[in-house]
């Protein structure tokens, strides 16, 4: 290991704290992590305790073997003192226009079924125009301040709630795709808050947070996806969603962006979709 690798300086308690917890939440012995990063043991013992500081390099390769999330990899450079190295671009800045028409032209191509684009937290930053016209057909969107976040639509009596068959089910389904599709699979204080603000909803049930609770939602062998049922005038209405990210994110908001796509989920939904959309206002 080369010597300018790690350099002595004071004691980095905050930097050793968050890369313990990122071994713990990897489940990665010092060994393990020394193994897959490159860096040695002994080094990587000295970081944790405070007695050495990574060089850059050294910290994003740590990093790396740790999968940690891009906005995480800049909190541990500034726990190092290191400036953050990926940017936070929003989806209207000029460095980002190439994926924000990218996305623009996936929107569009899924008419007319709708398509939204999400933050980490599952505020919605960008629709197609069905997205609206169909939300529109059941309530009035325009009610509900922005940014509309699509769990809080889907847990509020007075959102999409009463319309949500077996919404018990889906509720259930929804909070266990929050820790599924979690970036880097890590519950942060932000989404733990918007879970405990789902939680506190009328109907919701504690039990729900655990695991053995979650994995009770009911599954039907004959079909390859669980449908999310809306009802409308007593009429069911099946869809299925696909989620899209970006491949090679390089800036925290890009990795953190995904686009979740509804489908119909039979015939009989198809034929009725365009006429509840034709309908309703995209406002």
């Amino acid at each position: 290991m080369n010597s300018t690798d790690v350099h002595s300086g004071p004691p980095g308690t905050e930097l050793g704290a968050l890369l313990r917890r990122w071994r713990a939440v990897r489940d990665k012995s010092q060994l393990d992590l020394s193994l897959d990063s490159g860096v040695s043991q002994r080094h990587i013992s000295f970081i944790e305790v405070g007695r050495s500081v990574p060089s850059r390099q050294m910290l994003m390769n740590i990093a790396q073997a740790l999968d940690v999330p891009l906005r995480e990899r800049n909190t541990l450079l500034l726990a190092a003192g290191y400036a953050p190295v990926y940017p936070d671009d929003p989806l209207n800045a000029l460095e980002t226009q190439s994926v924000k028409n990218a996305i623009q032209r996936m929107l569009r191509q899924h008419e007319p079924y709708p398509a939204v684009v999400m933050d980490r937290y599952w505020n919605v930053v960008m629709t197609n125009d069905s997205a609206p016209r169909f939300f529109n057909s059941f309530i009035d969107m325009s009610a509900r301040k922005e940014p509309r976040n699509l769990l809080h639509l889907m847990f509020d009596p007075d959102g999409m709630r009463p319309f949500i068959d077996k919404w018990e089910d889906v509720a259930k389904s929804l909070i266990q795709r929050v820790y599924r599709e979690s970036v880097g699979r890590v519950i942060d204080e932000q989404t733990q808050a918007l879970l405990a603000t789902l939680m506190a909803y009328p109907g919701t049930k504690s039990d729900w947070k655990s695991p053995v609770a979650l994995s009770a939602v009911p599954v039907n062998p004959a079909m390859p996806v669980i449908p999310l049922s809306f009802l409308k005038d007593g009429k069911p209405l099946n869809y299925f969603s696909m989620i899209t990210t970006v491949g090679t994110p390089q800036s925290v908001a890009m990795q953190e962006l995904r686009i979740e796509s509804m489908f119909p989920a039979d015939e009989a939904t198809e034929q009725s979709h365009a006429q509840l959309v034709g309908h309703a206002s995209a406002y």
